[in-house]
């Protein structure tokens, strides 16, 4: 019997989402939730860019997508900027008894010493009312620092450190909500965006962090963050918008789990508008990006994940792997014991039943 899924989010990673949850067979579409009116009413087969009719019109009224009584929720839309309704969105959906995966927000991948007690316990309340599940994953947070590094890191005799680093040219990713109010590029130099407010970094990745310590069974001291930008040397336009010569062109960040005062896990971002920025910061293992895993201890491993698509560039292969992370996960999250899980509780997720004869 398919399993019945509602999809929250139509955006970058929504539409991915969106379109496996109709041409995948073992799901039943049965609500489409929207942001803006613009695209209320529209089929669900328009918005995943498809040219079929599903008779399921999108809405911008949660409670009607609940009453579909679905089985899960894939939720896509942003939460960067809209955290405590996301919380609330959450709350609301496991409360009913509906389980949940989303790429967002990623602080609930792994939100243990990360969230405040005031903030977290609403969500884990409402799983064991609805007796319901969340999986919060994607590919950063998520498979490329939790599932790879973990993986590598049980082929160990001794781990001095994990470094997880996601090096990518952003010029293509279309998001100006994530490209300039997020992030801050296209800003001045001494305006503070809000990813680099004191705290926000470790709230965002202090996650992969914590999940990671957890899967060394480490107790970590404590997360500390630092970061640098860049100016733009001249004028240029990206997939967002202009970026003015002088403003902020480039992001390198660590958020650093220190045990002993030593950092044990990190999470780095390199991340640049163009791809002769900073030449002296780390490199991609392919033009335009890539993920990397380094494990240092007995034996070191090295590990270099490059994404790719037929459709579209790194971004567009990020933004696939991101909802099929989730997407994939459904069956496994359905099954799964109340609350919030992670990648450490999930079972592997295969890609059964994904096999597509060559064109």
């Amino acid at each position: 019997m398919a399993i019945r899924v509602a999809q929250i989010g139509t955006g970058n990673v929504g539409v991915h989402a969106l379109k496996a949850l109709i041409t995948n067979p073992d799901y039943e579409l049965t609500a489409v939730w929207v942001s803006s009116d613009a695209k209320a009413g529209k089929d669900a087969g328009q918005l995943a860019g498809l040219d079929v009719s599903t008779g399921i019109t999108a809405t911008t009224d949660l409670d009607a997508v609940l009453a579909t009584q679905p089985d899960c929720v894939v939720y896509t839309t942003l939460a960067d900027n809209r955290l405590m309704e996301a919380l609330e969105d959450f709350r609301r959906i496991l409360a009913a008894g509906v389980n949940v995966v989303g790429s967002s927000a990623v602080f609930l991948q792994y939100p243990w010493q990360v969230l405040p007690p005031e903030m977290l316990s609403p969500i884990e309340d409402a799983a064991r009312e609805g007796r319901s599940s969340l999986f919060i994953n994607g590919i950063d947070p998520g498979f490329a620092n939790d599932l790879l590094p973990l993986a590598l890191a049980g082929n160990c005799q001794s781990i001095q450190q994990i470094r997880c680093m996601e090096i990518v040219d952003y010029a293509t990713y279309d998001s100006a909500a994530v490209m300039f109010d997020v992030m801050g590029f296209g800003k001045p130099i001494d305006e503070i965006p809000m990813l680099l407010q004191p705290g926000v970094l470790s709230l965002a990745w202090g996650s992969v962090v914590r999940q990671l310590a957890a899967g060394l069974g480490i107790e970590l001291d404590e997360v500390v963050e630092i970061y640098e930008r860049e100016p733009a040397p001249e004028d240029f336009d990206i997939a967002s918008g202009h970026i003015p010569e002088g403003t902020a062109a480039a992001l390198h960040f660590e958020v650093r789990g220190m045990l002993d005062g030593q950092p044990a896990v990190v999470l780095e971002h390199v991340t640049r508008l163009r791809d002769d920025l900073c030449p002296e910061w780390p490199q991609p293992a392919q033009p335009g990006g890539s993920y990397r895993v380094v494990v240092t201890g007995e034996p070191s491993y090295s590990l270099d994940l490059r994404l790719s698509s037929p459709n579209g560039d790194h971004n567009h292969a990020g933004l696939v792997a991101t909802a099929m992370r989730v997407v994939n996960a459904i069956p496994a999250v359905v099954a799964a014991q109340p609350g919030i899980r992670t990648t450490l509780d999930l079972p592997l997720i295969t890609g059964r039943g994904l096999y597509a004869r060559p064109r």
